[in-house]
């Protein structure tokens, strides 16, 4: 069993970094590209909170792993957590919290809680690696929304229900993530005039 625990002071009110987290498939966009993360809403509850489930897949350590996860907490502006309800791992919570230091500064901690599904012999360098990557790609991970946050001063905008499906369609057609999709979308589509 494992615990990752890492946190960053994101310079942006504490409003638009619970917002950006609660939204779970912007998770895939806290990975390197490599890691192929993608995490797709399944089943949405009114405003992403308890209840929402949603499928997380990735290469991690050169196995591929795919899990479904429901959120179980989701305090406004303080914490989200969810853990996984059908999957390989023996178990895996993540807990991110939220602390307003005011003058929009965030402390943000991410807290990741796992059992990693793999057996004991032929294993403990398999383990180690997997154990080094995660804590890597939750560090910098947090790193990335910080840049983010920090270099826009926004987040994304909120779209309904239908549209956001028909995102994730073309996101998964174009394998990319949800912003590169946005992006690309608005760059195919001429301005009217």
């Amino acid at each position: 069993m494992a615990t990752i625990s890492k946190e960053v002071i994101i310079n942006a009110p504490v409003k638009e970094v619970f917002t950006y987290f609660a939204r779970p498939e912007h998770m895939s966009e806290q990975f390197p590209k490599e890691i192929g993360m993608n995490v797709i809403p399944i089943e949405v509850k009114e405003g992403f909170g308890v209840g929402t489930v949603f499928r997380i897949t990735g290469n991690f350590g050169g196995k591929v792993l795919e899990w479904d996860c429901e959120t179980l907490e989701y305090i406004p502006e303080r914490k989200i957590v969810a853990k996984q309800i059908d999957g390989p791992f023996k178990k895996w919570i993540i807990t991110v919290e939220f602390e307003d230091l005011g003058e929009d500064r965030t402390r943000t901690r991410m807290t990741v809680d796992y059992d990693l599904p793999l057996s004991f012999i032929g294993s403990i360098m398999d383990k180690m690696k997997i154990e080094k990557e995660a804590e890597r790609g939750i560090e910098n991970g947090l790193y990335r929304v910080k840049a983010l946050l920090e270099g826009t001063g926004s987040i994304p905008v909120y779209i309904t229900l239908d549209a956001y499906r028909k995102l994730l369609r073309v996101k998964e057609s174009m394998n990319c993530s949800v912003s590169e999709a946005i992006v690309r979308l608005i760059e195919s589509k001429p301005i009217a005039k």
